[in-house]
């Protein structure tokens, strides 16, 4: 298992950042003017598509000029840590989910962009770490992901189902990212992660409740008590008996 943190330029930043900035709901549309103030977002939402996409990538291109030595600096540290805390990260995912991880996900890249929302590439072993982390906090990103390309790559071994299947806002997403939390409770893994004591998954999971109990309680009982392919299917049967309940919360807190 290997990891790399790279740069791939303010071009990729507009990419990852125009889905967001368009989104329907605040949750997700937000992070990017709390993060970028002095953007201006009172000319963007009024331009078209074409103006928008020029808008962004004028002021994004500025903001690499002005931060690129900073930017290359932290891309040593956040690979040098990765590479300390390397062996202990893969000892708790191999114990975690039984399996062996020394000679998979070689080619996984940590990329550094303007987008406070950092978003994950499943087919590419990807995601993006928001340039003001520093190389702890860009570890703890990484994590967050990792544990998703583990989780989806032992899910699918089990149970032969579509990549597809994986993504917002199917159930099956809506597991995987609730899960990050129990795995993440593993000393190895919580003691370098900056965020853990705060949340290392949506904030909004820590007050979801399911038959009056908090959802990630229940799933980290059920963890701990059960190997993990008896766990993947318990657990999905329980989001699937809750699962209305579980979309008007998320619904609630995402427009709220």
């Amino acid at each position: 298992m290997n990891l790399k943190f790279v740069y791939p330029g303010a071009a990729y930043s507009v990419e990852s950042c125009l889905p967001f900035m368009d989104a329907d709901t605040p949750y997700w549309r937000e992070p990017f003017y709390q993060f970028h103030p002095e953007f201006d977002r009172t000319r963007f939402e009024r331009a078209d598509s074409e103006e928008r996409r020029a808008l962004l990538t004028a002021y994004l291109e500025r903001q690499e000029r002005a931060h690129r030595a900073e930017i290359a600096e932290k891309l040593e540290r956040c690979n040098a840590h990765w590479s300390a805390c390397r062996p202990q990260i893969v000892a708790a995912l191999e114990d975690r989910f039984g399996v062996l991880l020394d000679d998979s996900f070689n080619d996984m890249e940590g990329r550094m962009s303007f987008n406070p929302i950092s978003p994950r590439y499943l087919d590419e072993q990807a995601f993006d770490v928001f340039w003001l982390n520093s190389e702890r906090g860009a570890l703890g990103m990484a994590l967050h992901e990792i544990i998703h390309f583990v989780w989806f790559r032992v899910w699918q071994e089990r149970f032969r189902d579509s990549q597809e299947e994986y993504e917002r806002p199917s159930l099956k997403w809506i597991l995987s990212e609730m899960v990050v939390d129990p795995i993440m409770r593993d000393p190895r893994l919580s003691q370098i992660n900056p965020y853990f004591a705060d949340g290392c998954v949506y904030d909004y999971f820590y007050k979801m409740t399911v038959a009056d109990r908090p959802v990630l309680e229940v799933l980290d009982e059920l963890m701990r008590t059960r190997p993990m392919d008896s766990f993947m299917n318990d657990a999905f049967a329980l989001l699937s008996e809750h699962e209305s309940e579980i979309r008007r919360q998320i619904a609630q807190a995402e427009n709220s």
